[in-house]
């Protein structure tokens, strides 16, 4: 019975943990009146997926770029570490191709459960060839990865905001190798 409950306490605080760190990173990314915010240059598919919200200003050059599928371009613009022990990957998939592209469902990964939240980045892992691991999505308790979701086609040269929330590596870690299913792997570095 003690089992029982050490793990159902354990869930209880990891829960806790994911819950706390979204509601930081929601209230860190409110702003004031200012007027010359850059406007998001993504959009979501026409089915009615998620909008994406304009990101802080991107760098000009990616930390890295993963090639796809029918001309569909990753590209990694920040992979930060937080104090909370989570690293987060942002970036912009673009289709470079001529005409519409509809992002693979394979990218979701083939777990049932997560699966069942629709269209995600849910299928990505970050390789930690230093300490030899390899990190998957984070899961909330309901099952839905943390990353950006409910997304569909894109039509040629239509960009979409994407993230991806990692357990992070340990801090002298500096370098990982992000796979995502469909998509060339890249190196990125870490800061924070």
């Amino acid at each position: 019975m003690s089992v029982r409950l050490t793990a159902k306490a354990r869930r209880g605080v990891a829960a806790l943990t994911v819950a706390t760190g979204l509601v930081l990173g929601v209230a860190g990314c409110g702003g004031g009146g200012d007027d010359e915010k850059p406007k998001a240059s993504a959009s979501a598919s026409k089915d009615g997926g998620s909008q994406p919200s304009a990101q802080e200003e991107q760098p000009e050059t990616p930390l890295a770029e993963l090639k796809g599928s029918d001309g569909l371009l990753l590209q990694v613009t920040s992979v930060e570490r937080d104090s909370g022990g989570f690293l987060t990957v942002n970036g912009t998939v673009k289709n470079d191709g001529a005409e519409s592209a509809v992002i693979p469902s394979q990218i979701s990964g083939d777990e049932t459960e997560v699966i069942a939240h629709g269209p995600s980045f849910g299928g990505a892992t970050l390789v930690d060839s230093k300490g030899k691991k390899r990190y998957y999505v984070l899961r909330d308790t309901d099952g839905r990865p943390l990353t950006t979701t409910g997304f569909g086609t894109l039509e040629s040269g239509q960009t979409l905001a994407i993230f991806m929330q990692f357990p992070a590596p340990p801090t002298d870690t500096v370098e990982v190798s992000l796979q995502v299913p469909t998509f060339s792997s890249g190196t990125i570095k870490i800061s924070g």
